[in-house]
């Protein structure tokens, strides 16, 4: 990010967290996905920079924020989201994967001006398999990392490598974990599986979300898995003012790391786009009260 500043935000329950800012005009703020951190979002923040100022936050367990606690929720997430919301008077919102999960909550009681979600990882009537996390636990604890990513990787299928053996998602693993990000990202794997025990949590056939009246852009990458595809599908059914796009060309990692300008170009669209609707509304509005005082 240019420019950037770091700011701490508290949240309801006390909990430090972490922002950092960079850019001019209205606020955005962008919720990272599982094993992110702000960082990772540097190049999307740049891109929207010119004309919005975004705040990137690190969530629960990174960087300057506070540790998940004993206690984690996507409940307790949303706060935070709502939190820096407030804090910076931002009233847009982009989340990816995990933090797609957390805007999606967050959304269901607090509306915002334009929601967008790149992937969130919503379970439809038990699409997301959690069956591998009692390795990944088991792994994890016994401080075998690599083995750990290799599992997750695997076993979410957010990397399109297929059916690929075990020893190539190990090396992926290895790159992955490999120098000083390498570091940073052996200590986010431990907010790994409260974080997938609340996707499994929220199962459901989704039906709830159909309460978020937010204008909604779904968005994702037709080289994603299919179950996260499919939920987006599903979820543009179930919510009356929602788009769904999905790039053929992308991944599950093009915000952060492989198309951080074709989202960033997708986000300012649908913002754009949303607020010319709504002067039109306003417009034909202020016509039609003419029109009868007439």
């Amino acid at each position: 990010m240019s420019r950037e500043s770091s700011s701490t935000v508290r949240s309801a329950d006390g909990t430090a967290i972490g922002v950092l800012s960079t850019g001019e005009g209205p606020g955005l703020v962008v919720v990272p996905g599982n094993n992110r951190r702000a960082t990772h979002y540097r190049a999307l923040a740049d891109e929207l920079a010119e004309d919005y100022r975004v705040h990137v936050i690190d969530r629960r367990g990174r960087g300057d924020s506070g540790p998940q606690g004993p206690f984690y929720s996507i409940e307790a997430e949303a706060a935070d989201v709502h939190a820096v919301l407030r804090a910076t008077g931002s009233d847009l919102l982009f989340g990816h994967g995990h933090g797609g999960l957390v805007a999606l909550h967050l959304a269901l009681w607090r509306p915002v001006d334009a929601l967008i979600v790149y992937e969130p990882t919503v379970s439809i009537s038990g699409s997301f398999d959690a069956g591998w996390v009692p390795e990944f636990r088991r792994q994890l604890a016994t401080g075998r990392h690599g083995a750990a990513m290799a599992t997750f990787l695997k076993g979410t299928r957010m990397v399109p490598l297929g059916n690929a053996p075990m020893i190539v998602y190990r090396a992926l693993a290895e790159l992955l974990l490999h120098g000083d990000e390498g570091v940073e990202t052996r200590a986010i794997m431990a907010t790994t599986p409260a974080e997938v025990d609340e996707i499994a949590r929220l199962d459901s056939d989704g039906r709830r979300y159909a309460a978020i009246h937010s204008p909604t852009l779904l968005l994702g990458g037709g080289r994603s898995a299919d179950y996260l595809t499919t939920a987006l599908h599903r979820l543009h059914e179930l919510m009356a003012d929602s788009e769904c796009r999905v790039r053929p060309e992308l991944d599950h990692y093009a915000p952060d790391y492989f198309a951080p300008r074709v989202v960033a170009q997708e986000i300012a669209a649908f913002i754009t786009n949303r607020n010319a609707a709504r002067v039109q509304l306003g417009i034909k509005g202020a016509l039609g009260s003419l029109v009868g005082e007439h």
